[in-house]
């Protein structure tokens, strides 16, 4: 029995020394890429191994359960200041004793698990729980190993039972069996992300590898080649798709909320609006959704790689039961441009932009300006005299889409500038000459408007080709190239190779485009910019002599803002915005840090955000029924493509209630008085 013991040992440390190895190689190419392509590396050193070693302690261990104190410190000691001079002596031997650990602790917790599961919780007592906003010390030990794991399930316990009824009495009267019974289910769940980490192929290295990159700069990052496959198809306006959408209900359950009648969903015939997910399997794993992250459901429903997927399925009054599909490339609805026009004093064309999508695997280079040009013929046969593009929640994409949408507007010129690793300037012209539109235009903006968006934006604001209306964008002013460490490698870094600046010299780096009208948008504060990232790139100016002439005088968008401010200010909608951010930021950015375990406190803290979430979603509804309306072109087609008429509907009914539209409407209106 011991000579077969040492030889698995034997056995199992060459595999780990042999991980390690290549792990150290596939570091060093990183490495060897990056300092040679990005726009501004940085040096491999002590502050790289901070930065590393905290966001993998941070990332393994954020509830702070999983990490004794002295294994912390012991790891901190041997790693946190010394993972530079260990890469650079290509040795990787910290990875697997993280991965040691990390699997002892995770071990650790499921053998106490199974002793909770048959102990009982006494919730009569009187206890605190405090709650952190960000990472905080790891502080257990063998001595509280115990209590903290106890107070835990019962919290979530507390919490769950206190969310299962509006009435409190009721809970009261129920509550030996509803905490007997979410103790049970919260266990279980507990135990099930344990195994599933337990049986899941060792992501430590790959996490390394992350980190590694993000210290240069948020969006430098690593892919294997499937993550690189789904990220190149998520800039794509068609791609491998089950044909259906998603969403979280109340329960944090998995509900299906839309079927694609183009889709293999709808094909099947199984599956309705409103049933529940409760697993999802490929070939060779299923996860259980109560016990799989959301990062873990999404990398195996949306991964390529997965063309079959199998979904345990549970429909009210109905047994369970499971659906199997293949996936199918079809068009992604909510990854494709649209248009609708509006008519109001002047009629007004509308296009939604939900992302800069480009064919980058095809030969056929039509992408999100091509559409772009396509919807505005169609709305220009229709005579409108103004028109608004929706960037709202468009995070980015493709920089020569974003260039060339430019170009349909801007008559020529240059429209940005452009550096690189050697710090030459490049300013980049409008690629063609003449517009395609001349008409007004308004452009709507929010936190979540990234990248490309924010440069096509500041092209037309910097011309006055546009006025800019919405919140602050995210403020990312890097462009970013997908690159093989090696020829037929299967590891790739996504790479910021450029800085780009406004044709005055100016960037929105970490600032973001600033709009011409500031307009409250919910949950504006607390949407992560890119600012909040500790390795983002500050904001610079560079020093620049081009010479360009706005196509509007300063005077006339002056007054437009004036005036489209003052009636933001008097709207009863805005105003009630503000306050709901008020009422949000309170209670995201500054949480009761402590909280009495009882059933009544607990009961009321969810009644508090229950209330404000519900009044938020009524709130949505406030209707002013624009008139919004389908291009002639667009109406037409539609009788040779019917499936297509319940997106349509459903969209028109949405922006019918839109007030940004509403107010971009409204100042193009002015600008015809004033002008």
């Amino acid at each position: 029995m011991r000579k077969i013991l040492l030889v698995a040992l034997v056995f199992s440390s060459q595999i780990w020394a042999q991980n390690n190895v290549a792990a150290c190689k596939i570091i060093s190419k990183i490495n060897a890429l990056i300092q040679k392509e990005h726009v501004q590396p940085k040096p491999v050193d002590d502050s790289l191994s901070v930065f590393v070693f905290d966001n993998l302690i941070n990332d393994l261990d954020p509830a702070r359960n999983l990490f004794f104190k002295s294994e912390y410190d012991s790891l901190a000691k041997n790693y946190r200041l010394k993972i530079d001079d260990l890469l650079q002596n290509e040795d990787c031997q910290f990875i697997s004793t993280i991965e040691n650990i990390y699997k002892k602790g995770l071990l650790r917790n499921k053998i106490l698990l199974e002793k909770l599961a048959t102990d009982s919780i006494d919730f009569s007592f009187r206890d605190t729980i405090r709650m952190y906003k960000k990472a905080f010390p790891v502080y257990m030990t063998e001595s509280n190993f115990e209590k903290i794991w106890r107070k835990k399930i019962r919290f979530d316990v507390l919490t769950e039972v206190a969310g299962s009824s509006k009435n409190l009495d009721s809970i009261q009267t129920h509550f030996k069996s509803l905490s007997d019974y979410y103790k049970e289910i919260g266990i279980q769940n507990e135990m099930c992300k344990i195994n599933n980490q337990l049986k899941r192929k060792s992501t430590i290295a790959e996490k390394v590898y992350s980190f590694f990159c993000t210290y240069f700069d948020p969006h430098t990052n690593y892919f294997s080649v499937d993550s690189k496959s789904n990220f190149v198809s998520s800039l794509s306006k068609e791609r491998l798709s089950l044909g259906f959408l998603v969403t979280l209900n109340e329960k944090n359950q998995i509900i299906i909320d839309e079927i694609d009648p183009n889709g293999p969903a709808f094909k099947n015939g199984k599956l309705k609006k409103g049933d529940q997910i409760l697993s999802i399997a490929n070939e060779k794993e299923t996860l259980k959704v109560t016990c799989a992250s959301l990062e873990e459901i999404g990398e195996l429903i949306i991964s390529d790689a997965n063309k079959i997927i199998t979904l345990g399925i549970k429909r009210k009054g109905e047994k369970s039961f499971s659906v199997t599909l293949e996936k199918e490339v079809i068009k992604d609805e909510q990854n494709t441009v649209f248009s609708y026009v509006v008519e109001d004093k002047n009629k007004i064309g509308y296009i939604k932009i939900p992302s800069f999508y480009s064919n980058f695997e095809s030969n056929d280079k039509t992408g999100c300006a091509d559409d772009v040009g396509t919807e505005i013929v169609k709305l220009q046969n229709d005579n409108i005299d103004g028109l608004v593009i929706d960037l709202m929640d468009n995070g980015g994409g493709s920089m020569e889409e974003a260039i060339k949408l430019a170009g349909l507007f801007v008559h020529h010129g240059p429209i940005s500038i452009v550096v690189d690793n050697t710090k030459k300037q490049q300013v980049i012209q409008d690629p063609y000459r003449g517009y395609l539109y001349k008409g007004p235009v308004i452009i709507l903006v929010n936190g979540n408007s990234a990248s490309a968006s924010e440069f096509f934006a500041a092209i037309l604001q910097d011309y006055n080709r546009a006025m800019v209306i919405g919140s602050s964008t995210l403020g990312k002013a890097t462009m970013q190239t997908i690159l093989p460490l090696e020829s037929a490698e299967e590891n790739f870094v996504k790479v910021t190779i450029n800085k780009f600046y406004r044709i005055t010299g100016k960037s929105h780096q970490s600032i973001g485009v600033i709009p011409d009208v500031q307009v409250p948008i919910i949950y504006e504060s607390i949407v992560q910019k890119e600012k909040d990232y500790p390795t983002a790139f500050k904001n610079d100016v560079l020093p620049t002599s081009i010479t360009f002439k706005p196509y509007v005088k300063n005077k006339l968008i002056n007054q437009l803002a004036k005036n489209s401010q003052k009636r933001v200010f008097s709207s009863s909608y805005f105003k009630n915005i503000i306050g709901m951010n008020k009422k949000i930021d309170e209670l995201v950015k500054n949480p009761k840090t402590i909280i009495p375990m009882q059933i009544d406190t607990v009961f009321e803290e969810q009644k508090a955000v229950t209330s404000l979430w519900e009044s938020i979603s009524s709130f949505k509804d406030e209707s002013i029924n624009l008139n919004v309306k389908n291009s002639s072109f667009n109406e037409s087609l539609l009788g040779v493509y019917p499936s297509e008429r319940t997106i349509k509907e459903a969209q028109i009914k949405a922006l019918k209630n839109n007030h940004y539209l509403n107010e971009a409407i409204k100042i193009i209106n002015d600008y015809f008085v004033l002008k």
